[in-house]
């Protein structure tokens, strides 16, 4: 058995699946197995990732699936305890995953980490922005605004991804947002302060260019955590002010577009869920 299990999912990436690939088996770490998941594409992925077998476990979708469904079934085909992921337009430096496997020996006690990147777009590099600034440790709070793990840069332990669930497949973007939180609502996430990612970004496939309104997946999925009644005294009001402020935004968004009942369902649904969240006081009325 592999001590990492690295998930590469892809759609209609040939070229790119294939580099993302070779930066896999150029690794200085060598104790993983490589899944790499095409999602029903259309193009010549698999005549291209053809060569890297039998060092590369190809699994193919006949249908587009999404990308949840990609990784999570990568996710099943591999029996590793450390879970590294890689998005098929990006790619890793040699050192990165045994900077990590090197880390979590150094911390048993830890169940996630990240490294930083290096950003290009467009074909030169970028800077990300203050808020894009990755944190370490208990990142729940910061995590709320935007998603602050990157899939191509974290490693997880196997077993805390069986306890918290896979990515929710019913979500077609902000999966990554979904999982990471109910990561980070109950364990801390550390950074490694080293660039061992290179990240690509702003070409036309990429799914967060191809969906609007964002936000509507991010309210689902912090509903998901107010229901599952997991969040502790402190992150309860933290995810309730996030949710008024996110409702808000789109519920506004929507009657500007003329959609008046998606509107006014989600500026009223933050005091819905705060009444329904509401415990009974001593004397048996509302606390």
């Amino acid at each position: 058995m592999a001590q990492v299990g690295v998930i590469i999912p892809t759609f209609n990436r040939g070229q790119k699946v294939a580099r993302a690939v070779s930066s896999v088996l150029f690794q200085t770490f060598m104790d993983h197995e490589i899944i790499v998941v095409d999602d029903g594409s259309t193009d010549d992925t698999l005549s291209l990732l053809a060569p890297f077998q039998p060092r590369v476990k190809i699994i193919s979708h006949l249908e587009q699936l999404g990308v949840s469904a990609a990784r999570n079934t990568g996710i099943r085909a591999t029996a590793a305890p450390l879970i590294a992921f890689l998005d098929s337009d990006d790619y890793w430096l040699g050192e990165k995953l045994a900077v990590q496997v090197r880390f979590f020996r150094e911390h048993p006690e830890a169940v996630a980490c990240q490294t930083e990147e290096r950003w290009i777009r467009g074909g030169l590099r970028a800077n990300p922005k203050k808020k894009h600034l990755k944190p370490s440790g208990d990142i729940f709070e910061p995590s709320l605004k935007l998603c602050l793990v990157s899939p191509s840069a974290a490693m997880v332990k196997r077993s805390r991804l069986e306890e918290v669930g896979l990515f929710d497949e019913a979500l077609p973007v902000c999966e990554d947002y979904d999982l990471w939180l109910r990561i980070s609502c109950r364990y801390p996430i550390y950074l490694i302060k080293e660039t061992l990612v290179v990240k690509e970004g702003g070409s036309p496939d990429q799914l967060s260019r191809n969906f609007k309104g964002m936000d509507r997946y991010r309210i689902r999925a912090m509903l998901k955590l107010i229901e599952s009644g997991r969040l502790n005294e402190r992150q309860f009001p933290l995810v309730m002010k996030e949710l008024a402020e996110k409702c808000a935004i789109y519920g506004k968004g929507c009657l500007k577009r003329g959609k008046r009942e998606e509107g006014e369902y989600y500026l009223h649904l933050p005091e819905r869920m705060s009444v329904l969240n509401q415990k009974p006081s001593p004397a048996g009325g509302a606390a």
